[in-house]
């Protein structure tokens, strides 16, 4: 309906122009939008606001995926440089042990003066912590074991000895002879058999069967003075010819080895990585509890885990770095909603705004159309009632001139008539043009009668609304029927009496009688005049249903039927109450 206006709207406007005019489709769309936003309200603003508040959390997460990603890359990168870092150390260890190895198996004995030097060559400094230091253990078999110490004692006398009862049944044992650097925590290693150790013994055999450098799994350094602290060991096995053999064969001297404190291995690889916020784990082998190594955890929940393999002499390790979850968005992500919301809040907003001026717009429009019609059936209702009063006017003038004898009768005649039509105007304005009580009829045309001789009107009836035009032509009646009383009938006595009375047959008409009593004889050869025409012909005309008028001797007698219409037959606003249910 609104869109429809709006489009007449236009069209009319080009017809003022003189050209008939058709919407452009720029306008068409406008008025379709315009359409849509008073026909949903409130849906269209709250959908904008959605639309664009999902956008907004999409944006959201996608800058906070993207920091995830770049923060569990950035994790990554810190595992991998952490890893290289002990790769490194552990690549350099089995070099060092490596060249021992070679150099060892070249000579008959490793004498003290021997492994000095190649420690010597070594220069190992503070860029190696973590290893508690280069060791050399002698494979001696169990019954020289006591010629063994004795001749150890003659170039070290302060060799402790064998340290414990063996308790394996090797036949061979592997007794550290020599450590560097020559500390009180290292000597109390000295004499210790590696093969009484499970964990020792077989790193010890796996680097004898691959004969490479091989670490142990995790132990315990009390042996070599670091306390309770958990570490590994590196071993290099040594072979010798076999004396007195004419073959190449040759047999296990013993091993270089290593030392190390895990913590301390550890914290020297990740000085060499970026630092961050971030908790390390190393396992040996699976990341289990009993496995644990050492740890720099977080200590915190929610906490992210990123498993990273490491090989040190060929032994497998697990690197596990911890990042704690992120507990708030970040500031771009913060930044992204507060900007969105307050976007799509201020959107729904001026939207709002826009519906609610197109609503009243459109308001305005249909009353400014409902005005222009009520307008034009004003001017076509008054054109019509100004005719109808001024042919009455002109009906009235030609049968009272051809009736009156003279001007004084002529003007009296005229003038109380016009008179009458004038009452009843004024009652029909004051009740605004519509249904007028038919005992409101009766009083403004008796009064004039009435009270100049102080009498009482009598009237019975049920209440019944009249439309205009049949309270003027019913008014006209009341008019005459009055004057003609005052001429000749009961009012022209002071025992004169009028009753009116009314009923309704059915919904659509009221039967008025108008009877005189007391009044002067009615002679039967009267003529009729005037008043008798235009109630017989021109009311009876004007409200469609015939008129009895009677000259009884006892007094006048004047029955006619009123329509009573419903207020839709005549109301002049009637369409346009349906443009405004129909207006928002």
């Amino acid at each position: 309906m609104m869109q429809e206006l709006g489009e007449n709207r236009i069209t009319r406007v080009s017809e003022t122009t003189g050209e008939k005019a058709v919407p452009s489709a720029a306008l068409r769309h406008a008025a379709r939008a315009r359409a849509w936003l008073v026909a949903y309200p409130r849906a269209i603003p709250l959908a904008l606001f959605f639309l664009i508040a999902s956008i907004t959390l999409i944006s959201a997460y996608t800058i906070e995926t993207n920091a995830q990603n770049r923060k569990r890359a950035e994790v990554r990168d810190y595992a991998q440089s952490i890893a290289s870092a002990l790769d490194r150390r552990g690549n350099s260890f089995s070099s060092y042990l490596r060249a021992g190895a070679a150099l060892f198996s070249a000579t008959d004995e490793v004498s003290p003066q021997t492994f000095r030097q190649f420690v010597a060559e070594l220069r190992l400094d503070q860029s190696y912590r973590g290893a508690e230091g280069i060791g050399w253990i002698s494979a001696v078999d169990r019954e020289d074991v006591e010629p063994f110490l004795a001749r150890t004692r003659i170039s070290q006398p302060n060799f402790p000895g064998l340290q414990q009862p063996v308790s394996h049944d090797r036949e061979v044992l592997a007794l550290v002879t020599y450590f560097s650097p020559d500390t009180s925590r290292n000597r109390r290693a000295l004499g210790f058999d590696m093969y009484s150790e499970p964990a020792r013994a077989a790193a010890m055999d796996e680097a004898k069967r691959t004969v490479m450098p091989y670490a142990s799994g995790k132990i315990v350094l009390g042996q070599e003075g670091a306390g309770e602290t958990p570490g590994f060991v590196i071993f290099m096995p040594v072979y010798e010819p076999v004396p007195g053999s004419l073959s190449q064969a040759r047999q296990l001297a013993g091993y270089v080895f290593s030392s190390f404190d895990a913590a301390k291995f550890l914290d020297a690889a990740i000085e060499r990585a970026p630092p961050t916020e971030l908790g390390v784990r190393l396992y040996d082998g699976v990341g289990e509890t009993s496995n644990l190594l050492v740890s720099r955890s977080l200590g915190s929940e929610g906490i992210d885990r990123l498993e990273q393999p490491v090989t040190i002499a060929n032994r497998d390790l697990l690197l596990v770095i911890d990042s704690a979850g992120a507990k708030r968005l970040s500031a771009l992500s913060m930044l992204t909603l507060i900007a969105g919301l307050a976007l799509a809040s201020l959107l729904m907003l001026i939207l709002r705004m826009l519906v609610k001026q197109t609503i009243e717009d459109q308001a305005r429009l249909a009353f400014f159309e409902e005005q222009h019609s009520i307008r034009n059936s004003l001017s076509r209702e008054l054109n019509h009632r100004v005719k109808n009063a001024l042919a009455n006017v002109l009906s009235i003038l030609s049968l009272t001139r051809r009736r009156s004898s003279d001007l004084d009768s002529f003007a009296d005649s005229l003038e109380g008539r016009i008179r009458a039509l004038s009452a009843t105007h004024d009652l029909l304005t004051v009740t605004d043009w519509g249904t007028t009580p038919i005992e409101a009829v009766i009083e403004a045309e008796m009064r004039h009668f009435v009270e100049a001789d102080g009498r009482s009107l009598n009237t019975e009836g049920p209440p019944v609304q009249l439309a205009p035009n049949d309270a003027l032509s019913f008014g006209l009646a009341i008019h005459e029927l009055a004057t003609n009383a005052a001429k000749f009938g009961a009012l022209s006595v002071p025992d004169g009496s009028i009753n009116l009375r009314w009923h309704l047959e059915g919904n659509n008409l009221a039967i008025v009688e108008w009877t005189e009593t007391g009044g002067p004889a009615v002679s039967e050869t009267r003529e009729r005049g005037f008043g008798t025409e235009l109630i017989e012909k021109i009311v009876a005309h004007e409200l469609k249903h015939r008129v009895e008028l009677d000259f009884l001797p006892e007094g006048v007698r004047c029955v006619m039927g009123v329509p009573v219409r419903q207020r839709s037959e005549f109301q002049i606003r009637e369409t346009h109450e349906g443009l405004d249910q129909a207006a928002p």
